[in-house]
């Protein structure tokens, strides 16, 4: 049975709202929108009191991205720009995705993100992103060297991975990248073996939060990471938890909804790559996963699996 929310037709087009994860901050990111910031700085600043130095704007470093791509969606709202018909998240933007779609509110969002952040913030490992090299090829390095602490943590494209793990395994596995033929590996600004199993503990200390946080269906489908469907209201406590422990399957997302919403053409922001039922809004202020699923798409239709 088709849901009431599908396009019912090829040639309509999807609007699907991007917000990127950790490790793409940057300074003066706020003015996206620094009208909607301002209006919600005040809030923001009073949340994290314990953790903020300076309330000022504009600061001298940028707000969190929760915070910053909030804020530009709220004032495309206030302008009575169209909803989106999908949204999606990758890592911790998912939060954004989730709270823009009103799983919850800005201010129940916030205190999901530092209760997540306090949690996490005693696990100690790294992640590498890995350039040029299938999965199969990046499991046969792993297995050949011997490091069952290093596992994939986000599937990104076909043949851009990112791993995490212990800083020593990590260590270890990079110079076995290059020698297995990959073409770049890079430390993420993250602090931290996000998506894999070493987050268990931090799982434990983060479910409270998120079992007592007030939730509700999504108003339009979010795009689970966890899953590459659309979250379930039902299972949605349990997935921000499940959410630290196992990895970003950000490509089978994509997949989905390219079988789901009119193929492989695709009408990005800022750069049309073809004419096409799908327009990507990637917020921030930047195109990282906008230039991903371009990736995706050059892939799939040169056949690399």
């Amino acid at each position: 049975m088709a849901h009431a929310w599908r396009k019912e037709a090829a040639s309509m087009t999807c609007h699907v709202v991007l917000f990127p994860g950790l490790g793409v901050q940057r300074r003066s990111m706020g003015p996206v929108s620094s009208a909607a910031t301002r209006r919600w700085w005040p809030r923001l600043t009073r949340s994290l009191a314990s953790t903020t130095r300076t309330a000022s704007w504009p600061a001298r470093s940028s707000p969190s991205p929760r915070s910053t791509w909030s804020a530009p969606w709220r004032s495309k709202h206030t302008e009575r720009a169209p909803p989106p018909d999908i949204a999606m998240g990758h890592s911790l933007g998912e939060y954004n995705a989730l709270q823009a779609a009103g799983a919850f509110d800005f201010a129940d969002g916030l205190a999901l993100v530092q209760a997540r952040a306090r949690a996490t913030a005693r696990v100690p490992g790294v992640m590498l992103a890995v350039v040029g090299l299938p999965q199969h090829q990046v499991r046969e390095a792993l297995d050949a060297i011997g490091t069952p602490e290093v596992q994939i943590a986000n599937f990104n494209t076909a043949r851009q991975l990112v791993l995490s793990g212990p800083s020593r395994d990590i260590d270890r596995v990079r110079p076995a990248m290059h020698l297995a033929g990959a073409r770049l590996t890079r430390l993420l600004k993250i602090s931290g073996p996000f998506h894999s199993t070493h987050m268990a503990p931090a799982g434990q200390r983060f479910m409270p939060a998120a079992q007592s946080a007030r939730v509700q269906a999504p108003s339009v489908p979010v795009i689970a990471n966890l899953t590459a469907r659309p979250h379930r209201a039902a299972d949605l406590r349990s997935s921000l938890v499940r959410h630290l422990t196992n990895p970003v399957l950000w490509r089978q997302s994509v997949e989905w909804l390219w079988r789901e919403h009119g193929g492989l053409a695709a009408h990005t922001g800022r750069h049309p790559a073809m004419p096409g039922p799908l327009h990507l809004t990637e917020l921030g202020g930047g195109q990282v996963l906008t230039r991903m699923i371009d990736r995706l798409r050059s892939e799939h239709l040169a056949g690399i699996a």
